[in-house]
């Protein structure tokens, strides 16, 4: 197995983003994206099996603004995909990688498609983790969609954080939330994930995360954005992952020639949990750029 990772610490216009590098500082970079009100120690599980053999790769795996141990936006600020992009070629501009391919998780995916799909200059391929691109909005849903993105920033930008008595505690409240996870996998999130308060630990994410966006992408956008995206791509759903998830993303990907698209067990996170060898596995040789 590897080495454990470096922490290291990117400065982005400023702002500082907090950082594993795992494999060999000269190899094929590879920027690992999470997903939402994950962290970096969401890639713990696979990095391992990712450099095990030859470390031919560069493995950046970043705390998201918002997120695990980074910046968190001013107050007056938008945790948006938009957003979310320039810090990802910030984040690539800091380590001195002109290109790049990405590794990513939900969030993270959708993020890695967007950014390859505005940039494709900059990106070279995308290992891509229970997502792909947003779903899309009708046109006739962008004032509800404002209104509720307003009114959510408003209600979230002063709330108090919940207080866990213990890491034992907070991490069995993260493994019983919204997708249910193994109770390493909610260890991991939660040690890079909370902050030590009055009382016990708290939450290090940015409370503003959990406001919806103020504006979406129709599914004419959607597209226009994917069909740029002509880079290789490789794409790993879970069997037991969010409900639609399979059904919603797979017409839309056997769309795009370059898509190579597998079904593996388990859940949204199924990266972290038993299938994590043999994602990595699959992704190994692509990320290495030998086929």
């Amino acid at each position: 197995m590897s080495p454990s990772p470096r922490e290291i610490i990117l400065d982005i216009q400023g702002n500082t983003i907090a950082a594993r590098q795992w494999g060999n500082p000269s190899g094929v970079p590879v920027l690992a994206l999470h997903g939402w009100l994950d962290n970096c120690a969401s890639f713990d599980a696979m990095a391992p099996h990712l450099l095990s053999h030859n470390q031919s790769l560069n493995l950046v795996a970043v705390d998201m603004a918002g997120h695990g141990q980074s910046y968190h936006r001013h107050r007056d600020a938008n945790y948006t995909v938009w957003t979310e992009i320039e810090d990802v070629l910030g984040m690539a501009d800091a380590l001195g990688w002109q290109r790049f391919s990405v590794l990513a998780h939900s969030r993270g995916a959708v993020i890695g498609t967007i950014a390859a799909a505005t940039f494709p200059e900059r990106i070279n391929r995308l290992a891509l983790i229970d997502g792909l691109v947003p779903p899309p909005t009708s046109d006739s849903e962008a004032p509800e969609t404002l209104r509720k993105g307003i009114e959510q920033r408003a209600r979230y930008r002063d709330r108090r954080t919940k207080v866990f008595a213990s890491l034992d505690v907070a991490t069995a409240a993260r493994k019983n939330g919204l997708f249910k996870l193994s109770d390493s996998a909610a260890r991991a999130l939660v040690e890079r994930g909370v902050r030590p308060c009055e009382g016990g630990y708290t939450w290090s994410n940015d409370p503003q995360l959990l406001a919806s966006s103020l504006a979406k992408l129709n599914e004419a956008q959607v597209m226009a954005f994917l069909s740029r995206a002509t880079m290789p791509i490789r794409l790993a759903l879970g069997k037991e992952g969010i409900q639609g998830m399979i059904e919603r993303i797979r017409p839309i990907a056997e769309r795009i020639p370059n898509i190579e698209i597998h079904e593996f067990p388990g859940g949204h996170h199924l990266h972290m949990e038993e299938s994590a060898e043999t994602i990595a596995r699959w992704f190994l040789p692509f990320l290495e750029a030998k086929i």
